[in-house]
């Protein structure tokens, strides 16, 4: 079983390159099959969520062509199937914009209803709601999802609750439906911008993406393009917490620094120095105390859900007592009891975590419960006095690339291990 392995007590130092936004890269690759021109994507994370996708477009007969480990080109001419049960798409919540690609391009979608990892509730009433607004007729039932329509007509839609995949999927449906459709109450996330601004450079008219009304015109057709995926705000936040826990000093590179905002405030908040440029963020928190904040989650600009496991196992080891509520998912502290493995003084009250710092975590082994989850684990790891082990590391492989490497570039000592032999060898060669 793959396991990851880390010493920690050592402060993190140098520079880190941030990957294409993983959340942004999803909804861009389903974009790219509506049109049958070929569609160029770059700055691609090469994670496991991404190739699971790109295999499910090239299993319904899109042209697919791997430039390289961060590039591809698809050409959705050669479609020759509208139903999408791909092997592994359940894994994946993304696998929902296919949905709205298809509908819009074709009339016409089955797509196998998402999984993803189990932080809490998340239906699809909302896509359901605007893509039959649209003039879909929509049925869910034995594990798959399906929509048809004569046409697509532009329409006036109210999400009940902001929502970025019913955001995504909406808009991508309606920019080859009849007329003007309007989003109201859409979510304002840096990827909906970033797929907005892809779909209009293939020909669309999206208009207020980032706001909460976003309007568009509907065209009869998309283009070709070559678009570059904007840096991963949450691979980005997690270094930065990364650097503050162990109390080190990274410059965090290719990122775009308005986006972190949010995470920034709170790290500052807690004791770190913490440096915008251009195109870069520092964190300072060598010879810096931690000291306690408090954290709630909100819809973007806000403090984001994809970020709490992290900021939690930073303020785990700061001074006093800090809270973290969730307003986002039901369902997101499942990793505390791994961290109280780890030494943590965290006590889970419904939506708030009351978190007591203590002196330092100590190694431990552990499993990662999701995906985000398990970066809060290897922060604290990374922290930790002695060696921690992770199970369940397919989950952390799912969103972030060359992890091992780019912590080990900052001069953590960290593998990945597949056998029992191998982890003995490893604490014998570090120890």
């Amino acid at each position: 079983m793959e396991q990851y392995v880390i010493k920690g007590g050592t402060a993190l130092s140098g520079e880190v390159e941030i990957s294409g936004a993983k959340n942004a890269a999803l909804g861009i690759l389903a974009g790219a099959i509506m049109t049958d021109e070929t569609v160029t994507i770059e700055n691609l994370p090469n994670v496991k969520d991404i190739n699971v996708l790109i295999g499910a477009i090239e299993d319904i007969g899109a042209t697919i062509n791997r430039v390289d480990d961060h590039t591809v080109e698809i050409n959705g001419a050669s479609i020759n199937r509208l139903s999408v049960d791909y092997e592994y798409i359940k894994k994946i919540r993304a696998s929902y914009y296919l949905m709205g690609a298809l509908l819009g391009k074709y009339k016409n979608a089955e797509v196998a209803l998402p999984g993803g990892c189990l932080i809490g509730s998340r239906p699809i009433d909302l896509h359901v709601k605007g893509l039959k607004a649209l003039g879909a007729n929509v049925d869910v039932s034995y594990g798959l999802w399906s929509a048809r329509a004569d046409k697509l007509v532009g329409n006036h839609i109210f999400l009940d609750k902001v929502s970025v995949g019913a955001t995504i999927n909406i808009m991508l449906a309606a920019v080859l439906a009849e007329g003007k459709t309007t989003i109201e109450n859409a979510a304002k996330e840096p990827h909906v911008v970033d797929v907005a601004s892809f779909l209009n450079s293939m020909g669309a008219n999206i208009r207020g993406a980032g706001t909460d009304v976003i309007r568009i015109v509907g065209v009869s057709a998309l283009h070709g393009t070559t678009y570059a995926v904007i840096p991963d705000q949450i691979e980005a936040g997690t270094y930065m917490c990364a650097a503050a826990a162990t109390h080190g000093d990274v410059l965090i590179k290719n990122v775009i620094p308005k986006h972190l905002e949010a995470t920034s405030a709170k790290l500052m908040e807690a004791g770190c120095i913490v440096e915008e440029y251009d195109d870069a963020v520092r964190v300072i928190a060598k010879d810096r105390k931690l000291t306690h904040t408090h954290v709630t989650t909100l819809p973007y600009p806000g403090f984001p859900t994809d970020m709490q496991p992290e900021i939690t196992a930073v303020l785990g080891i700061a001074s006093g007592t800090s809270t973290v509520t969730e307003s986002i998912f039901e369902n997101r502290f499942k990793y505390v009891d791994e961290l109280a493995r780890m030494g943590a003084n965290i006590k889970v009250e419904s939506t708030v975590a009351i978190v007591t710092g203590v002196e330092r975590y100590t190694g431990a082994q552990v499993s990662a419960p999701d995906l985000r989850a398990g970066a809060a684990l290897i922060i604290a790891g990374l922290a930790a006095d002695g060696f921690t082990v992770i199970d369940d590391i397919k989950y952390i492989q799912r969103g972030y690339e060359d992890i091992v490497g780019k912590f080990t570039k900052l001069g953590a000592t960290f593998a990945e291990v597949d056998s029992e032999h191998e982890l003995q060898k490893f604490k014998l060669k570090v120890s």
